[in-house]
């Protein structure tokens, strides 16, 4: 029996499964989707978030960064993407755009758009290497999410705000924070 990958979220809530190996392979396809439809403008683009990260837990939602030159070059980009399955969401975080894939509130991606090279871009690098290097520093991480998880399945903000002591931790450990 092959087992089907799972992927995507209702927008709001929380819930993480075991790493799946196949989250690489998706990763890797919409990689290469978006690097044809932004050539030109998008400098690198990465696997990023906790799909990225061997062996620990993760939201079954494909964490991507693709950093730019000028971030506002992306808002021509805007009909084009959404035409190839990628909904402007705004900007959620400050210098960042986001990005979506998936039907009505449920959530498959998350693309993340930052000028390259700016903080957030090396953080979320580093956060991804670091983990994948520090096997106990990663078990630690992925075990307070699955915690988190239990306690807020359906308070993404909660969940989020939980782990930020621990995410900033990790990336001073990394040198980067």
């Amino acid at each position: 029996m092959v087992k089907q990958m799972s992927i995507g979220l209702k927008r709001g809530t929380v819930k993480v499964e075991p790493h799946q190996p196949e989250w690489e392979v998706e990763a890797r396809q919409t990689i290469d989707r978006l690097s044809d439809l932004l050539q030109g403008t998008a400098v690198d683009i990465q696997h990023v978030g906790s799909t990225a990260i061997r062996g620990i837990c993760a939201k079954p939602i494909i964490d991507i960064a693709v950093g730019v030159k000028l971030i506002d070059d992306m808002l021509a980009k805007n009909d084009m993407l959404e035409a190839n399955g990628f909904f402007f969401r705004g900007q959620d975080v400050p210098g960042q755009y986001l990005y979506v894939c998936g039907e009505s509130d449920f959530r498959t991606h998350h693309i993340h758009v930052m000028e390259h090279g700016c903080e957030a871009w090396n953080n979320y690098l580093n956060m991804r290497d670091y983990l994948n290097s520090h096997e106990e520093d990663a078990k630690a991480y992925s075990d307070l999410k699955a915690k988190l998880a239990e306690q807020y399945p359906d308070d993404r903000e909660s969940y989020t705000r939980a782990k930020s002591s621990m995410i900033n931790d990790i990336l001073n450990k990394a040198g980067k924070g």
